[in-house]
């Protein structure tokens, strides 16, 4: 692997300053000198020319590229690079636009690369959580109160999902976290995610609301009452949670100003990957994300259909 310590944009720039030295790199990640074929894992590979391999067992060729948010793009794997540096380092982080301006590509490009970039960001969204595990919901998505008076919609107020889409997240104190967009906040959805995500053997804390109750069936539960103005009762609490929802509510108001229901749990698992990714060196994020590029390409009829 080659030896750099991105502190910097500066430092990637000189780590990476042409397409060579970055095919140099995704290769040492992803084969480490034992190249596999995407086509068949257990195929004799001959290497050909301009970074070209052929699978012997199909007769395909392919790089290293192949099956990564990398395939059947134009921009330039440098240009790639400093990407996924960017929106992998910036803690809310970065609009379409500004990523346009900082690359010299058009607002449409930089939006499709954030959105390839995100959907590689889920590999951080399916943890198994234990010890002490704080569980809560919020709602993301306008207020009446700042609609003009034509957008208003009726009994939009408190927990309704009619205008906003419900996410449910776990943490494990000072471990990782996982976020879900889901379709509303009942009992049955809540002890879902809950379940999937969370061990028998854990300790949960939430708050009063009624789709949390029957928990205590499952695990040694304990609620801190928000509706009484309890907010800590000894190691009673979720404001472990409730400070990651200020930090994703933050950045999709400041940064991306709007989310639409099919996109939304892509830019939660963005948050998420910076949560669960905060104790590593930029240098080590940026390759853990790297690493796990394969399998994950996403075309722009997928993006935008449906």
């Amino acid at each position: 692997m080659i030896n750099t310590n991105f502190k910097s944009i500066l430092d990637l720039v000189q780590a990476f300053p042409d397409e060579q030295t970055c095919i140099n790199h995704l290769e040492t990640l992803r084969w480490n000198g034992n190249v596999v074929s995407p086509f068949d894992e257990t195929s004799k590979v001959y290497k050909c020319k301009d970074n070209k391999y052929r699978c012997k067992n199909t007769g395909k060729y392919f790089n290293v590229k192949t099956n990564t948010i990398f395939d059947n793009t134009k921009l330039g794997l440098q240009k790639w690079f400093l990407a996924i540096y960017i929106v992998t380092s910036h803690k809310k982080g970065i609009s379409s636009l500004q990523l346009s301006r900082d690359l010299d590509i058009t607002q449409k490009s930089a939006w499709f690369m954030l959105q390839r970039i995100r959907k590689c960001f889920g590999i951080e969204n399916d943890n198994e959580l234990d010890n002490e595990v704080e569980a809560d919901e919020t709602y993301i998505g306008g207020k009446n109160k700042n609609r003009h008076e034509y957008k208003k919609i009726e009994g939009s107020q408190g927990r309704s999902s009619k205008d906003k889409t419900p996410v449910v997240g776990m943490v494990e104190r000072e471990g990782k976290l996982n976020a879900k967009a889901v379709e509303d906040v009942k009992h049955a959805t809540l002890s879902r995610e809950i379940i999937n995500s969370v061990k028998e053997s854990a300790k949960l804390y939430t708050d009063e609301w009624l789709g949390y109750k029957g928990l205590e069936r499952v695990y040694d539960h304990s609620i801190v009452k928000h509706n009484q103005s309890e907010y800590v009762v000894g190691r009673i609490h979720t404001n472990t949670i409730e400070g990651f929802w200020s930090l994703l509510k933050r950045g999709i108001v400041g940064i991306y100003h709007f989310t639409s229901k099919k996109h939304l749990q892509k830019y939660v698992d963005e948050f998420v990957f910076r949560y669960n990714t905060r104790n590593y060196t930029t240098e080590n994020r940026f390759n853990f994300l790297i690493l796990n590029i394969a399998n994950n390409r996403l075309t722009y009829n997928q993006l935008i259909n449906g």
